[in-house]
């Protein structure tokens, strides 16, 4: 039996990184830019307790991570003097302390709980979760469009899902250009399934560029006709309108994904309620941690739903390993020629890099205790550019 373990310490590590070869769009997207280089802030945090217990965890989407930082640090004091392994309780009062801001900043706090007492006990995170399955069919997901000569057509992008395909990706998702063109969409989403056949799963995901329920149901017109595997987040409603989403669900036979952008338990069920998604989102980052995420799956499942968790990274792994109504893992961030703009952390072997995915198709679990990955702290450190802790 393992005792109450009080955390002491709590250590937030900022840094930053470089990603070659990126731009940013109109909107603030990272996109492919020959010679281009982005400066990206990141963080990691530390949970310590006073029996020599620690958590780690590295957050991977990075454009967001300066504003979860800073609701890390408002959280952190909290966090000490209290148990490690009392995460659902931690859970509830961080989560109503931080009603106001959609807790974000409490995902990788929770997170980092799970590492710590998946360590403890010397089991990885899936099978304290339960454990469905330790293989995970995997989909390449791109950044966004460019007008660089990159991803800035509809053969270039056929040429990269022709590629994914023969790495064995059983499914290819895409990001196209920020201008929200239904017709330009709708032409390269057409093209792209020309060129790959019936075989291969196909998704787009306009990132809320859309601006009209009109535009929106002409590229989803187009996503029936390429018998899209879903249709995500479409337009400038910021994917928050469930009544919206339910006219357009009415029109379509392809699914639709949302939630992505939709904060708290609560708020999702009324999309399903109101039958305005086919697919829940779900994501141990945005939406409270490994906690939250499976609550929304538990959610989806009660519903007779599926649940598709967003973007890449160990956290995400371990949750849809314990999740039987999921299908796909998001290798985020693709795009030919250059490595994911992701941080370069691990010193284990772990990758979300584009050939991450085996002849099966299918991306592993860790099976290490707790997240199973190794952190360089080494090349954490050289990028460091600040350490908080808490007490100070």
């Amino acid at each position: 039996m393992i005792a109450t373990a009080r955390i002491d310490r709590v250590e937030l590590h900022e840094f930053t990184y470089r990603a070659e070869g990126f731009g940013r769009d109109a909107h603030g997207a990272l996109c492919c830019e020959p010679g281009g280089v982005q400066t990206i802030s990141a963080f990691c945090l530390v949970i310590r307790t006073a029996d020599g217990l620690r958590g780690e965890y590295c957050p991977m989407h990075s454009g967001k991570n300066p504003a979860i930082a800073a609701q890390v640090a408002a959280l952190a004091p909290r966090l000490i003097g209290q148990d490690a392994f009392a995460r659902e309780g931690i859970w509830h009062a961080l989560r109503w302390s931080q009603r106001h801001l959609g807790a974000v900043g409490l995902s990788a706090i929770d997170v980092c709980l799970w590492d710590l007492a998946g360590k403890a006990v010397g089991q990885p995170i899936a099978r304290l979760l339960g454990g469905y399955r330790e293989r995970l069919p995997a989909y390449a997901s791109t950044v966004h469009a460019d007008r660089n000569g990159v991803l800035s057509s509809k053969e270039a992008f056929a040429e990269f899902a022709l590629a994914c395909r023969a790495l064995g990706y059983p499914g290819f998702k895409i990001h196209g250009w920020g201008e929200g063109d239904p017709r330009e969409e709708a032409a390269n989403l057409l093209h792209v399934r020309a060129a790959i056949g019936p075989d291969m799963a196909l998704m787009i995901d306009p990132a809320c560029t859309l601006r009209t329920y009109a535009d929106a149901l002409h590229l989803g017109l187009a996503c029936d006709e390429a018998r899209c595997f879903w249709y995500e987040d479409p337009f400038q409603d910021m994917g928050t309108a469930p009544t919206a989403h339910r006219r357009l669900r009415e029109r379509l036979r392809t699914p639709l994904l949302l939630t992505e952008h939709v904060r708290t338990l609560e708020a999702k069920v009324a999309w399903v309620q109101e039958g305005a998604t086919d697919f829940l989102r779900a994501d141990p980052e945005y939406d409270q941690g490994i906690t939250g995420a499976m609550k929304t799956a538990h959610l989806a499942e009660a519903y007779g739903l599926d649940v598709e968790l967003h973007a890449a990274g160990p956290a995400q792994r371990h949750a849809m390993a314990a999740i039987r109504n999921s299908n796909f893992y998001e290798v985020s961030l693709l795009a030919p020629g250059r490595r994911n703009p992701i941080p370069d952390i691990y010193a284990c072997g772990y990758s979300d890099e584009l050939d991450c995915v085996g002849a099966d198709g299918c991306v592993p679990v860790p099976t290490r205790p707790g997240l199973g990955v190794t952190y360089d702290w080494d090349r954490i450190a050289r990028c460091t550019v600040s350490v908080r802790h808490w007490p100070a």
